[in-house]
């Protein structure tokens, strides 16, 4: 996750009774960890991790402070995004063995933009147990404050960072919008570039409800809504600090267009071009997917025929 736990004076974490280890899954467990304030740690997820022969975890040094503060003892196994192709035969082999594995990120639920993922297919694939204790996520909680429609959703993680690719991302979100797709958008975005993310969600979404949520269950926690244009002018004169979620409203229904609008489209242009022409046209001037514009040109051709 995008967010690490943080010593705050006002979020001191205290040492709890952890519950039993009585019913404690076996295996490889996944392990949610608070995004910000400690005291957001489970007593079965603190009983865990005591259990545990091994923890793995992104950074020794995060995971050790939550380990301190709440009497865990289990050796720290480093498993991140370089290491993790390296490190699964090592793991699967101390769950042949019958070992505990607890797997926690940074912040946050494990493999949500975080790693994890190949090791938790490996381990499925050689059919040895996997649980996962629930906890904090710093997108469900952004989208419950955001004020916009909880469901449906759709996590993007985090958009690419280079603005070329992120604006083509978004021309494909786009396309998928108009053949039908309406839900809220949730994203994470690092505080540098925030505002650029904003401004192109702007340009390429329209005048969308959105909410950004910043440093969430920490003290400087703070939630601001409004369209993407009025928060992208207000972070391009007030950069924001911590880590960032990112909740945009659904494409208005009007803004899909009816199948008989896209017939509509290319009728008027096959009128005066070949196939492969009306295609790219229509593709470009839509943003729907080529196979979708395609499959529609080729049936609106053999209707003309059979008519």
């Amino acid at each position: 996750m995008p967010d690490e736990p943080c010593d705050n004076p006002s979020d001191e974490p205290t040492v709890g009774t952890a519950a039993p280890a009585v019913g404690l899954p076996d295996g490889l467990v996944l392990v949610s960890t608070p995004i910000g304030n400690l005291a957001d740690f489970s007593p079965r997820a603190v009983a865990v991790l005591r259990a545990a022969d091994t923890v793995l975890c992104e950074d020794t040094r995060v995971t050790a402070r939550l380990c301190t503060a709440h009497a865990v003892t289990a050796p720290l196994l480093a498993l991140h995004e370089h290491n993790e192709d390296a490190r699964i035969p090592q793991v699967l082999r101390m769950l042949r063995e019958g070992r505990r594995v607890a797997l926690v990120s940074d912040a946050g639920t494990p493999l949500v933009s975080d790693p994890g993922y190949r090791l938790v297919r490996a381990a499925l694939a050689e059919g040895l147990p996997v649980g996962a204790v629930p906890g904090a996520n710093a997108a469900l909680l952004g989208l419950t404050l955001s004020g916009l429609p909880p469901h449906p959703f759709l996590f993007l993680g985090f958009l690419p960072p280079k603005q070329a690719a992120r604006r083509a991302a978004l021309a494909r979100l786009r396309a998928a919008e108009r053949a039908g797709l309406g839900a809220t958008l949730l994203l994470y975005e690092a505080p540098h570039r925030l505002a650029e993310t904003l401004a192109d969600l702007a340009e390429q979404l329209g005048p969308r409800p959105a909410a950004v949520a910043r440093e969430l269950t920490k003290r400087f926690e703070e939630v601001r809504r409004g369209t993407l244009a009025e928060l992208a002018a207000h972070y391009a004169t007030e950069p924001a600090r911590g880590e960032i979620t990112v909740a945009i409203g659904p494409a208005p229904e009007e803004d899909a267009p009816a199948g008989e609008d896209l017939d509509a489209r290319l009728r008027a242009v096959l009128a005066t071009h070949s196939l492969k022409e009306a295609v790219a046209a229509v593709t470009a001037e839509t943003g729907l997917a080529r196979r979708v514009v395609y499959a529609r040109a080729l049936a609106l051709g053999r209707e003309t025929e059979s008519g």
